[in-house]
């Protein structure tokens, strides 16, 4: 380790963090105790991450929110972003920059049918443009009608009160409420706890959405939003005949198609984005996390330019997008996004995803042949989940104690893996796994034998 790392130096800001840092999703009571500590994490170089404390970790999950897609220390990304900052730090988004029009044209030639970017700075967002974009939508070409978004249960669009209002995970909404109107939820599609007993289960779960429109009224809805596979909400791959029932519904009742890839997009599943697996053609599609890999903030709205289009009326003063995202004007973040894409195309790591992945899902399947609480495995790329049952016929859950048991030895062997977000009551029972574009055999082994021994310990 490098950098910040002397005893000295590192007890005071361990000491400085446990005064002043208000940590993301952490109950803080517990660091009271006077031995407790965050866990402050120093340095990172390929898949591997050092805390405070000296300990070595193979990082499963990306900078634990499936974000460092090319993994830790990219010497090259540094420099991009150093280089523009000299030259051109910031000017907001009524301009433009070379960094912001390069990369949109990068990423547009990896997007067919696709025309548009929109630059701010999170996924949450990225989403909360869409929102808006349909709602104006509504006002200008619909008469105020066509002003709901569906989403769908499990699923998971942000942390802003907007995007809440299409949390499909209750507890991530519960005590932030009331919520604005015109936000209305649809099932899930995860067969493995169907709520249908059918033959074509991804059509059935599909024709769920219709049912909704109907009752709601097609002339009411405007868009739908959906994660290609859902993330948090459990590791959610849409069963054969989904997407193409999904597509026909929307076009059927000219509702708009979101495409959410803040956790999927730039490479995670193996191609640069989730909804190219399924042959979808979207309206929006948008993006964050992996587009820069964390060097540098950035998220995108992607349209079409026949959405474009609807916001052109020189007659209408009232006709532009009214709307301003002030770090969408960095071009740090476009910077880090181009030379993060080179790297994922140079490296061959769309191919590599493809074969790691395959490898993850081979090896979470030869576990469940082994031990019995595994109850189901899922994913897509380096996306991948493993379900944890009390018991194998009924599906009973696994105890969410019991599963953070399973996470907290993995970390003990110096192997960070996830579980589904503790926001959906009785089912926070999945481990979740992404660990960047550039892991090999070798990683892949470690992680997945971490599990196995976690899983010896914690259940016999």
């Amino acid at each position: 380790m490098e950098g910040y790392t002397n005893a000295n130096d590192i007890s005071a800001v361990v000491a400085a963090d446990k005064a002043h840092v208000w940590h993301h999703l952490s109950q803080h009571k517990g660091y009271e105790t006077p031995d407790v500590d965050p866990r402050i994490i120093v340095e990172g170089k390929g898949l591997r991450v050092w805390d405070a404390r000296g300990k070595e970790y193979i990082d499963a999950v990306s900078g634990a929110v499936w974000t460092v897609n090319v993994g830790y220390g990219r010497e090259s990304i540094a420099n991009a972003v150093r280089d523009t900052l000299l030259k051109m730090n910031y000017f907001a988004g009524v301009g433009g920059s070379i960094p912001g029009a390069l990369f949109a044209e990068r990423l547009i030639s990896k997007m067919p049918g696709m025309s548009r970017v929109y630059y701010s700075n999170s996924g949450s967002e990225a989403n909360e443009k869409v929102y808006k974009m349909v709602r104006q939508i509504a006002h200008k070409h619909h008469g105020g009608k066509k002003w709901k978004i569906l989403y769908r249960e499990r699923d998971y669009h942000g942390t802003t009160i907007g995007t809440l209002a299409t949390s499909g995970q209750l507890e991530r909404a519960a005590q932030y409420g009331p919520y604005p109107d015109g936000f209305v939820m649809v099932p899930h599609c995860l067969e493995y706890r169907k709520q249908w007993d059918v033959e074509n289960y991804g059509e059935r779960a599909a024709d769920a959405i219709e049912e909704v429109i109907l009752r709601e009224g097609a002339d009411t809805i405007g868009a739908l939003v959906l994660e290609p596979v859902t993330a948090g909400g459990g590791v959610i791959t849409p069963p054969t005949g989904y997407w193409e029932r999904v597509q026909e519904i929307c076009k059927k009742y000219n509702i708009l198609l979101h495409i959410d890839e803040v956790v999927c997009g730039v490479g995670r599943t193996g191609t640069w984005f989730g909804y190219q697996h399924f042959g979808i053609k979207p309206d929006f599609v948008t993006m964050a996390k992996g587009v820069a890999s964390g060097y540098a903030a950035i998220s995108c709205t992607v349209t079409t330019e026949a959405v474009f289009d609807m916001f052109k009326d020189a007659g209408d003063h009232m006709s532009y997008f009214r709307d301003i995202s002030t770090f969408g004007g960095c071009t740090a973040g476009p910077a880090a996004a181009l030379e993060n894409m080179r790297i994922i195309e140079d490296e061959g790591l769309l191919d590599n995803t493809l074969k790691m992945g395959a490898r993850v899902m081979d090896n979470l399947n030869a576990l469940m042949e082994k031990h019995k609480v595994i109850g189901d495995v899922r994913g897509k790329g380096l996306f991948c989940g493993a379900e944890l049952v009390a018991d194998r016929v009924t599906k009973e859950p696994m105890d969410e104690k019991k599963v953070a048991a399973v996470v907290a030895a993995c970390n003990a062997q110096g192997v960070i893996i996830g579980m589904t977000n503790r926001s959906i009551p009785g089912l926070n029972n999945t481990l979740c796994l992404s660990p960047a574009l550039i892991a090999t055999p070798d990683d892949i082994d470690q992680i997945t034998g971490a599990i196995d021994n976690a899983l010896t310990t914690v259940f016999g």
